[in-house]
């Protein structure tokens, strides 16, 4: 028993320190006073700035959770809009403390770039948009059309594959940014737009006659999107996940913005647990034990995150789909709090 009440303390000890050496976003993001997200800037619904400058979407309120964990205010958050081209230097350089734009979680990046991928935020898969005058209500009748699309992204590799697979001639027509793609397909240059599902239909709300465009059926891809963080610090992206898995578990536990004040009187254990009454779950995670309560207070569940950006609340109303909690046939979990 001697032995093994040294062995728990000695574990306990360099738990501290591997903590201690692997706080540095943390406390860079503390004493910055503000957290730098990087998010897309030009995609409706999943994150861009309105005309008075005030940042909306998807993926925004992502990282406005994360503020309100943090400093219990969610508006200390510095948006930094970035390509897709530059999205990864920028995170790797130190510029950005988290990647929060629409990126699909895949090996290559995964091993080979030093960065983390803490929890898929959203199942998407790629699509494509065409013009309604082409007449075309199949992907597969896309033989020998040109395709807009986005450079240096796993979107371009996709539509490869999928032609490639189905034995169709290509005529690729690539752009360094989604806003360049979409506004040549917009002016006729292209027959089909190509990106992930989502955007399809944020981006078809830009064009001037939305009701010209059609987005095929055909879903071509597995696209994870996942918020993106640099490898090494441990407990940031812990943060990152657990933001995630706290408002999943919020939603599944009927914990909202409305009535997350009340909750805190449940007799529920997890609920108790979730909201910091009971445990001291927050401080393993170098946050505030009441750390889940602000997130729900200041943001919301996952639920009504993804209603009101992108679901039935909003103009995109896309439906939850595989984004649906596992209890009502999705694919979103969250592992408990315990």
């Amino acid at each position: 028993m001697k032995r093994l009440a040294t062995a728990i303390a000695f574990a306990a000890v360099v738990a501290f320190a591997t903590q201690a050496a692997s706080a540095q976003t943390l406390n860079a993001v503390k004493n910055r006073g503000e957290l730098v997200c990087g998010a897309n800037g030009t995609l409706a619904g999943f994150g861009m700035p309105d005309p008075q400058g005030k940042w909306t979407g998807f993926d925004v309120d992502f990282c406005r959770a994360i503020a309100a964990a943090i400093f219990n205010d969610p508006t200390k958050v510095k948006f930094v809009p970035l390509t897709a081209k530059d999205r990864f230097t920028a995170l790797q350089s130190g510029e950005i403390d988290v990647l929060s734009r629409n990126t699909t979680w895949t090996l290559s990046r995964d091993a080979a770039l030093g960065l983390d991928f803490p929890a898929v935020t959203y199942y998407d898969g790629q699509g494509f948009m065409v013009h309604k005058s082409l007449k075309v209500s199949s992907a597969l009748e896309l033989n020998g059309a040109a395709v807009c699309v986005q450079q240096g992204t796993t979107t371009e590799l996709n539509l490869a594959d999928y032609f490639r697979t189905h034995h169709m001639d290509l005529k690729t027509v690539t752009f360094a940014s989604a806003d360049e793609a979409l506004k040549a397909y917009e002016t006729g240059r292209c027959d089909s737009y190509t990106t992930d599902s989502s955007g399809l239909y944020g981006e078809r709300l830009q064009l001037a006659e939305p009701s010209e465009h059609i987005v095929l059926p055909e879903i071509i891809s597995k696209e994870p999107l996942s918020p993106v963080v640099r490898q090494g610090d441990n407990q940031w992206t812990d943060i990152v996940r657990w933001t995630h898995f706290a408002m999943i578990d919020a939603e599944e536990l009927g914990v909202n913005q409305t009535n997350v004040d009340e909750k805190l009187k449940s007799d529920d254990p997890e609920t108790r647990r979730m909201l910091g009454v009971e445990g001291q779950y927050g401080e393993a995670l170098g946050l505030t034990n009441d750390w889940v309560y602000r997130i729900i207070k200041r943001v919301g569940n996952y639920g009504e995150v993804f209603e009101r950006n992108i679901g039935q609340g909003s103009p995109l109303k896309i439906a939850r789909g595989l984004n649906a909690l596992w209890t009502k046939g999705g694919l979103q979990y969250g592992p408990p709090f315990r």
